[in-house]
């Protein structure tokens, strides 16, 4: 019996860089390619055959060519120079290698120590540290052990270090947890990301089960390839009678002699062409069905051709992300992409913050192309599909759901929620009328659902609805708990002749106008403005009638208390003439208290009337002469001072 291993061959990062370089190749004629594009040189051979030739190193590049960058990726500066010299650049970065740029770019910035768990001269490696700062890259357990002794003993204190891991995609991921527990017991700082490729995992769990059961095991790849060498060793731990070889030609014909109805394991590194495995399964089958668990290995091989139909639901990976659309591997031979304007209904949303590379990407398929080999697909459909429903949910469960005010139109404003737009009615937004509902858009509201019609699209919501629950809510609090001389914060929210409307948690008291200062005012907007934040205690209840009296002026700054504090009866002060009556005049001795200087107290001789010695506003000494406590009056004297001066 022959079993090929599910997992063999081709992972979908280096499938994709075939195919995008035999894309450029029908494209453009012919794409230079910076190292071998995969691992295997009878694919190379093949793809040099179309038109794609191979560079060691970007000065042997010539200016203005298409250039494909192979998925085992490059530094950032690489990129930037091929930028220089005008290639066109077709970048097959494997998008799980692309992920490792972005974290260690990342944790580089923050100022962290990026540790590398991989083969120093691994092109992969080599690239990953080309997007960071300082880097470290450690092989084995024993190499990073014996590295943080030496960072221990040079004095540098190793809890503190801010260090961030990352693995190659096709380590082995017994040695990477190994190094991530030395880290985590040195470093208390430390951040480690599990980049470790799911497919490599993969394929060496399943080579491992299979190895453990085949009497043979042949292991299909290029010598160079790291992620073969690996599988190599894994099976030859588990089976005794393990075959490397590069292609069908590595087999010599006496491979199961002598046994008896063996059973073979066949397994292939990330590398090796689906056309290679296919020929040394039939060698060795010969007629021998072939049996890849569930399905044969040759409808695994026609899974790859599969098309999609409109309406589909899919789940793809995200590759490549542009200003003009998103880039998703379905697993298929079409490529496949997310217009802009499919991505989401919401103006505010930023492809760039909110898809990264390497994601999972849920989508529904627009339009298939076969001519073309395109895939169109709608990330906004998936999302609206889920978005009524949680719609739905909200309107029927009368719960809150919260949506960014996005526009003004006008009958109201426009929020979106789950991805579905929201009309608000000018009524149903809470704001005065009069007042502008612009100051509502950018602003994330809180509102529930009133009416739902799916088949017009149309939702609408209310915001009022909101804030008149919450205020009902407040206010039954307010009267469960108000007493007469309780305080409170409160808002201005309208002002009459008579007074200030205040609210102070979902309930509005009134300050009469004789409760806003001490001294005397026409209007309250002398004292407060709408809007304003004022502090006031309760000074009157009627709950049958649900008014509350509140108070704003402090005893504390009763002018009367102020003045008395201040003078008493002999004590001079200068005053302002504020009128004049038939016999005397009154001055303000302090805002608040005023005085009356009888007409024979003004000069130290007869007058006619006030106004012929003193003018309105004028600053005077004058003497206190009494004080009376009860009717809260003053009587001044500028005579006695003139008296006192003889």
């Amino acid at each position: 019996m022959v079993t090929v291993a599910k997992t063999a061959g081709f992972c979908f990062g280096v499938q994709r860089a075939v195919d995008m370089a035999e894309k450029a190749c029908q494209e453009y004629g012919c794409i230079w390619a910076l190292g071998d594009i995969i691992h295997n040189a009878h694919e190379v051979g093949r793809l040099e055959k179309l038109g794609v030739h191979k560079a060691e190193d970007v000065a042997d590049i010539p200016d203005g060519v298409p250039v494909l960058i192979r998925a085992h990726g490059v530094p950032e500066r690489v990129v930037q120079q091929l930028e220089q010299k005008g290639c066109r650049i077709v970048d097959a970065t494997c998008p799980f290698v692309g992920k490792i740029h972005r974290i260690v770019r990342e944790e580089s910035e923050q100022g962290r120590r990026i540790i590398i768990i991989g083969s120093r001269n691994h092109p992969e490696v080599v690239g990953i540290q080309g997007w960071c700062g300082t880097s470290e890259v450690y092989e084995t357990p024993e190499e990073l052990r014996a590295a943080l002794e030496k960072i221990g003993k040079n004095g540098e204190n190793l809890q503190k270090i801010p260090v961030s891991v990352v693995a190659q995609t096709t380590i082995n991921r017994e040695i990477f947890d190994i190094c991530g527990k030395i880290i985590k017991k040195q470093c208390t700082n430390a951040k480690i990301f599990g980049t470790i490729c799911n497919a490599t995992d993969e394929r060496q769990a399943e080579a491992r089960l299979l190895a453990g059961k085949s009497d043979i095991m042949i292991v299909i790849g290029d010598r160079k390839s790291s992620n073969t060498k690996r599988l190599y060793e894994i099976s030859t731990s588990l089976c005794d009678h393990v075959l490397y070889i590069e292609d069908a030609t590595g087999l010599t014909g006496n491979e199961i002699q002598g046994m008896e109805q063996p059973f073979i394991g066949i397994t292939a590194g990330a590398s090796t062409p689906a056309w290679i495995i296919k020929e040394v399964r039939n060698i060795m089958s010969e007629e021998t069905r072939i049996e890849t668990g569930s399905e044969d290995f040759a409808a695994m091989l026609e899974e790859s051709f599969k098309t999609l139909n409109t309406g589909d639901k899919v789940t793809g990976t995200v590759l490549k992300i542009t200003p003009n659309e998103v880039h998703v591997d379905l697993g298929v031979k079409h490529a496949a992409y997310i217009p802009t304007h499919e991505l989401s209904d919401d103006p505010s949303f930023n492809a760039e913050e909110s898809i990264h590379v390497g994601d999972d990407i849920e989508a529904v398929v627009v339009r298939v192309n076969d001519a073309e080999g395109t895939i169109v697909l709608s990330k906004k459909r998936v999302d609206q599909m889920k978005g009524w429903e949680s719609i739905e949910d909200a309107k029927e469960n009368k719960t809150i759901i919260e949506g960014k005010v996005n526009e003004e139109n006008k009958g109201g404003v426009v929020a979106n929620a789950f991805g579905i737009r929201v009309f608000i009615p000018a009524s149903q937004t809470g704001i005065p009328k009069g007042q502008p509902l612009s100051q509502l858009v950018g602003q994330t509201a809180r509102f529930r659902i009133t009416e739902i019609n799916r088949q017009r699209k149309r939702v609408v919501g209310s915001i009022r609805a909101v804030q008149q629950e919450e205020r009902r809510a407040a206010a039954e609090k307010v009267w469960s708990e108000i007493e007469v001389g309780n305080e409170y914060t409160g808002t201005v929210k309208s002002l009459t002749s008579y007074g200030a409307f205040v609210d102070i948690g979902g309930v509005d008291g009134m300050i009469h106008i004789s409760e806003l200062s001490w001294g005397r005012i026409k209007h309250p907007s002398e004292v407060v403005n709408v809007g304003d934040t004022v502090n006031v205690y309760v000074i009157g209840l009627d709950r049958e009638n649900k008014k509350i009296s509140l108070g704003y002026k402090r005893p504390e700054d009763n002018p009367w208390n102020v003045f008395t504090a201040n003078y008493e009866v002999g004590d001079t002060a200068t005053v302002r003439i504020l009128k004049f009556m038939p016999f005397g005049a009154f001055a303000q001795i302090i805002p608040g208290v005023d005085g009356l200087i009888h007409i024979s107290q003004i000069a130290n001789r007869r007058i006619e009337k006030p106004e012929d010695v003193l003018s309105k506003d004028e600053e005077v000494e004058a003497k206190i002469i009494d004080i009376d406590p009860e009717k809260q009056k003053v009587s001044l004297s500028i005579r006695a001072l003139l008296n006192d001066d003889e």
